[in-house]
């Protein structure tokens, strides 16, 4: 299985079908036209504070919904093309957000500023040296008493579809532990568009049974969900 890293991923690609010239491009799995529902139950349990930011943004979702619920939150992805659309939605929502395009394994001009971090599942698409050196920027990127969340596939539990690169519980607490301390890792569920029928389609396999779905059909894909605090 191919690793991808921020070097050989192409984002723009990923992302060209939410330029204007480009209007009949099918949208990205993850592109739900809201905030993570686990993301909305931690603002929920009061479990995000001060300023915010929000890595690996892609469409902005997560961190338009922060900023609705009066927090300061900056989003930063690789992608420029990810970043107009950010801009583009949180303009519609007449919500002001930071949007900047970024290298998340440097965070260079984000030094000592954020007192929480969201992680929407970027982890898994770095290899093991770009992991390092993104724990580390995210430790840079953070005041003091920092917590980290974070979201992404893992190794132990079976992918509803194919996925790039599942993480697992050794990685997180080796490579995070570093420099977070870990406070919880449990398995959740992370939203995405598919439903059984368009899966099939694009793998071109006979639709699974064994799926679990929101309340309009769509898949739940199992993940890590990870909460630490900044180690000082």
């Amino acid at each position: 299985m191919r690793t991808v890293t921020l070097e050989n991923l192409n984002l723009e690609a990923v992302y060209e079908g939410y330029r204007e010239d480009t209007p009949d491009a099918l949208p990205t799995p993850w592109d739900i036209g809201r905030a993570q529902s686990a993301l909305v139950a931690l603002e929920d349990a009061g479990q995000i504070e001060g300023e915010v930011i929000d890595v690996g943004c892609g469409l902005g979702d997560n961190a338009i919904f922060l900023a609705s619920r009066g927090y300061r939150t900056t989003g930063v992805d690789g992608s420029a093309n990810a970043i107009d659309e950010c801009r583009k939605r949180a303009r519609a929502q007449g919500l002001d957000v930071e949007f900047a395009v970024a290298n998340a394994a440097t965070l260079d001009g984000f030094e000592d500023r954020f007192d929480t971090v969201v992680d929407s599942a970027l982890y898994h698409c770095l290899n093991e040296e770009n992991q390092r050196s993104y724990v580390a920027a995210l430790h840079r990127a953070t005041k003091p008493g920092a917590r980290l969340h974070l979201f992404c596939f893992a190794k132990e539990m079976r992918p509803a579809f194919p996925v790039l690169q599942r993480i697992s519980e050794q990685n997180l607490r080796e490579t995070v532990g570093k420099l977070w301390n870990i406070t919880s890792l449990k398995p959740a569920l992370y939203d995405t568009n598919l439903t059984p029928e368009i899966l099939g389609q694009l793998t071109g396999k006979a639709p699974r049974t064994d799926l679990e779905l929101d309340e309009q059909g769509r898949i739940l894909s199992q993940v890590w969900q990870l909460t630490a605090e900044r180690i000082d």
